[in-house]
């Protein structure tokens, strides 16, 4: 748990000490930009799609209330976990979706809330649902949703910087400039090497977001009963799910991969097998090794490493 502490502490210091550091070195090379206004332009950007966020996530997940309707089982296994959180508890929300998967989002204005899709619940034992609803309930205790929008701020200031003096720099060259202006191409080029920090740094943000995947898991295994047994279940029933899709799931896949950063598995590690045992799944997909590339692109673990990840909290389950 230490190793998992400590690399999230460097990732963010990282980011958000690179970014920093490039922000300040170039303040004084650009002149019609100042970095200050930069940053507030978009931070109120962010801001903005922070407050109206959950209200997009319900429409385009067509997500509704749930509370009412749910099981009584359910809606115990929300109060539970919560509790034992020591987190208020979260709306319970329903996905019109028949894709198997959950997400935690919202914000203090909006309020916090945790969705199920129908086509989880249509999958999942009741055990392996609470697990799932550990996990997302571990997002919003560990405050995911807040943090991942404010290490992903810097870089966003950067590649728009970097945007904004490329087409300044093309532009510009067409135009009179005083001789101690920095040449067009000059200004042109600090915009390619921002764009390209930029994507670099991005690729910490993902990489902090697989990290906090693996706490999000974490906080299931030792807040649920049995729950890395239970979470490993459902992950795979998942995955598997997925892999045997309609072309309306599809489209729906397509359309929930556009936040997917959200789900508790990227629908794009879907695995197409025919048998229904659920520990032979367990193991084939722990057989798997993922490419260095798949794992650098994306916003979650590969499922073969979080479930490796979860073995370790199966004797220490409550």
């Amino acid at each position: 748990m230490w190793k998992l502490y400590v690399s999230m502490i460097i990732s963010i210091l990282i980011v958000t000490g690179a970014s920093l550091l490039i922000l300040w070195a170039i303040s004084p090379l650009i002149g019609g930009i100042t970095i200050e206004s930069l940053i507030v332009m978009v931070a109120i950007i962010y801001f903005i799609q922070w407050l109206i966020s959950p209200y997009i996530i319900d429409a385009i997940y067509h997500v509704e209330p749930y509370d009412d309707r749910a099981p009584s089982w359910l809606k115990e296994a929300v109060d539970r976990i919560s509790r034992e959180s020591g987190v208020k508890r979260p709306r319970l929300m329903i996905a019109d979706l028949d894709v198997p998967n959950a997400f935690a989002y919202g914000n203090m204005i909006a309020g916090y809330r945790v969705a199920v899709t129908r086509g989880l619940l249509r999958i999942l034992e009741p055990k392996e649902v609470e697990a799932v609803i550990g996990h997302e309930i571990g997002h919003l205790k560990h405050k995911d949703v807040i943090v991942m929008m404010m290490i992903g701020l810097l870089p966003a200031i950067l590649w728009w910087l970097g945007s904004i003096l490329m087409r300044w720099g093309w532009f510009y060259g067409f135009g009179r400039r005083d001789e101690n202006d920095l040449s067009p191409i000059a200004i042109m080029a600090i915009g390619v090497g921002l764009t390209i920090i930029a994507f670099i740094l991005n690729l910490g943000v993902l990489y902090l977001s697989r990290l906090r995947e693996y706490y999000a898991d974490m906080h299931s295994a030792l807040t649920v009963k049995n729950g890395a047994y239970y979470l490993q279940r459902a992950l795979v029933k998942i995955l598997a799910a997925t892999g045997k899709i309609t072309d309306k799931m599809k489209t729906q896949i397509a359309k929930a991969s556009q936040l997917k950063m959200l789900l508790i598995a990227d629908p794009e590690n879907a695995i197409n097998v025919s048998t229904h045992d659920i520990d032979y799944l367990i193991e084939y997909v722990k057989s798997i090794k993922p490419s260095l590339l798949e794992e650098l692109f994306s916003s979650h673990p590969h499922p073969s490493k979080r479930l490796k990840f979860l073995d370790r909290f199966r004797n220490t389950s409550l």
